[in-house]
């Protein structure tokens, strides 16, 4: 900051010099509004309700239960293998086909996940008017495919055309580069939360 040009123009309304309490009064409160600005809280992220979650878990489920209890991680239905999931969903560089996990592990890395794609959604709808409803179908959408920042559903949702951002969520339904039933069903049922029933949705 130039604090000059400050000093200038206080000094140009007063029409005289600065006597030095005055000089060091104002450089306190610069310094107080600088430190103010620095310090002012980020905007609150936004958390993923009820149904949101539901619907999350509903199509995440949380598969491959042990009889000893454990949850063991399982290969992506479209190709085969990579990427490696556990739990609700869970994917990433330390899971692997023999990776094992208690329940709790599921649940927490569940908790942390939510976290993580409703900041990421929350940054790229920004300030878009936006339903509770409709930010658990984006994330539910999000959490899935990882597209919220590219998809044009994005783009249609912020430009407040909600009917075409509805009908965006059916054309990712597939993986592997074929039609998945399970995803086009997970589709139907974010349009339906985000405000739109999908036609003749089983």
């Amino acid at each position: 900051m130039q604090r000059k040009t400050i000093f200038d123009a206080v000094r140009q309304m007063l029409g005289r010099g600065f006597r030095q309490a005055e000089v060091e009064r104002l450089d306190q409160a610069i310094d107080r509004a600088l430190a103010t600005d620095g310090a002012r809280e980020p905007p609150r992220s936004r958390a993923v309700g009820p149904p949101g979650v539901a619907l999350i878990k509903r199509f995440e489920g949380c598969e491959r239960l042990r009889a000893d209890g454990l949850v063991e991680a399982y290969p992506d239905p479209a190709t085969g293998g990579a990427p490696w999931t556990i739990g609700w969903g869970a994917t990433g560089p330390e899971i692997g086909p023999e990776t094992v996990w208690t329940q709790a592990q599921c649940d927490v890395r569940f908790e942390r996940d939510l976290e993580r794609y409703a900041a990421e959604v929350a940054a790229a709808i920004g300030d878009a008017p936006t339903t509770q409803d409709q930010f658990d179908a984006l994330v539910s959408f999000h959490y899935n495919t990882g597209a919220i920042a590219r998809a044009t559903l994005t783009r249609k949702h912020i430009a407040a055309d909600h009917a075409g951002a509805a009908r965006e969520f059916a054309r990712w339904n597939r993986a592997g580069g074929r039609v998945l039933r399970g995803l086009a069903r997970r589709r139907a049922a974010e349009a339906e939360l985000y405000g739109w029933r999908a036609p003749n949705a089983q």
